[in-house]
């Protein structure tokens, strides 16, 4: 048996037998969940650090590139709603071995990025219980959601639902009161402390790599999908919303964080917002910030550990995992996959016992790899998309073809690049370059498996 090109009709309906349970509203809140998380609330104290006032460029930068990718997988979510999404399409508008590659790569970033909202999840159950080792709050959070991710689709989005409500309640909370005390301070700390670019254009653009990060997981709404009522409406309306969403929380977050707290003060390795709420002396504010953060970082993982699970399950169903993993319950969850898919769970527990203090920064360098390479193949994928397909049939148009699709590519693959002159990401290239070749080769060699219908 040889590897061939499919037609998209033979991909979707290998794939078929997921539940369609999710809402727009519910889509929304999986991308805002999976995108508001630890990147935001701790992963912003280092992109401070290395850029100081300036970072907000380097989050505007960051959401620049967020909108292009949002486009592109509007316009082609809307055509293919599947599971599989970008990996999908990479398999049939570039090459099997395309699709391979991008699902497997973004496959392992997710599973990394589990690991790395959980250690941080450790990391906040200190600040109550400074005894506990972190590894029991691991294990205990993350069985917890373990189950909530093997009931069924809908129990999934009420859940996330509610986590992400929480987490945007609170950020606009936040806002409110940081505009009020910016109002009484002004500005004079983005221009203190070595001026607003205290560490030149390289340590704004270094920032990037940081913001690219934070907005992981926006992607994921094109996975959910595949598990949508009515998928193009929910997509075109859920993209909209998100993109507007996020890049507010961001900016204005990070705007009011400067300029209430000097950059030196602020990008120190603690959650940015924590550091703003103690020099409120508000009671109890520093509990109830870590209270929201904690939520944050369990939003995130839930809902990473549902895009992994599912990307997983694209893998098997292709015939390129084990044939167990797309395999559906009774409910229509891929349990088997849901369960292998938590290894980042395990390797976290193990990092956060052995090297607590690096346990969180090497686990987000490894998973960014995977996922700066999945939003560069989206960019491509695009481009052959947009050949095969006329402008004016298309429900959802992404402006600016091919201008914004070929900026988008170069912007990605221009920061892949800058990891490897970080002593900070390094091991992003490090661990990605082997693992493309790796997987290549696996690719290669492999008897092929029929795929599992």
């Amino acid at each position: 048996m040889t590897r061939h090109q499919p037609d998209f009709d033979t991909i979707t309906d290998r794939e078929q037998g997921l539940s369609r349970g999710l809402t727009s509203a519910q889509l929304t809140m999986i991308a805002i969940g999976g995108a508001i998380g630890t990147g935001l609330f701790l992963g912003s104290s280092f992109a401070i650090g290395f850029a100081g006032p300036s970072v907000i460029v380097s989050y505007a930068i960051g959401a620049f590139i967020t909108l292009l990718l949002m486009g592109c997988l509007a316009e082609m979510t809307v055509v293919h709603p599947t599971s599989g999404s970008f990996g999908a399409w990479a398999e049939f508008y570039i090459h099997p071995l395309a699709g391979y590659l991008v699902r497997y790569a973004y496959w392992s970033a997710i599973v990394f990025a589990v690991g790395a909202e959980v250690t941080a999840i450790a990391s906040y159950m200190r600040f109550w219980f400074a005894g506990v080792p972190g590894w029991v709050w691991i294990l205990l959070f993350s069985d917890i959601l373990i189950v909530v991710n093997a009931l069924n689709v809908k129990v999934f989005g009420t859940v996330e639902y509610a986590f992400s409500t929480l987490k945007v309640v609170a950020i606009l909370v936040f806002i409110v009161l940081g505009g009020v005390a910016v109002a009484g301070t002004g500005f004079h700390n983005y221009s203190a402390h070595g001026g607003f670019f205290p560490k030149g254009f390289s340590g704004m653009w270094l920032a990037v790599i940081v913001s690219i990060f934070s907005y992981l997981s926006i992607e994921m709404i094109a996975v959910a999908a595949g598990e949508a009522e009515d998928p193009q409406r929910a997509i075109t309306k859920a993209f909209r919303s998100t993109v507007v969403r996020l890049v507010v929380f961001y900016l204005l977050s990070l705007g009011i964080i400067l300029a209430i707290v000097p950059w030196t003060e602020s990008g120190k390795g603690e959650s940015p917002f924590v550091t703003v709420m103690a020099q409120s002396h508000v009671p109890y504010a520093a509990d109830v910030v870590n209270f929201v953060i904690l939520v944050a970082a369990l939003s995130a993982m839930n809902s990473q550990l549902y895009i992994t699970t599912r990307m997983m399950f694209s893998l098997a169903r292709a015939g390129d995992a084990p044939r167990r993993f797309g395999v559906l319950s009774s409910r229509g969850t891929p349990v088997w996959a849901l369960l292998f898919s938590s290894i980042g769970i395990g390797l976290a527990t193990v990092l956060n016992a052995l090297f607590p203090a690096q346990a969180f920064t090497l686990m987000m360098a490894i998973s960014m790899f995977g996922a700066m390479f999945t939003w560069l193949m989206i960019f491509v994928t695009h481009l052959y998309f947009r050949r095969a397909h006329q402008a004016d049939v298309l429900v959802f148009r992404m402006w600016g073809y091919p201008v914004t699709s070929l900026l988008g590519a170069g912007l990605m693959l221009a920061i892949l690049i800058t990891t490897a002159f970080t002593n900070e990401f390094r091991m992003t290239l490090v661990y990605g370059i082997p693992l493309v070749l790796l997987l290549a080769a696996v690719w290669k060699l492999r008897p092929v498996q029929r795929p599992l219908r």
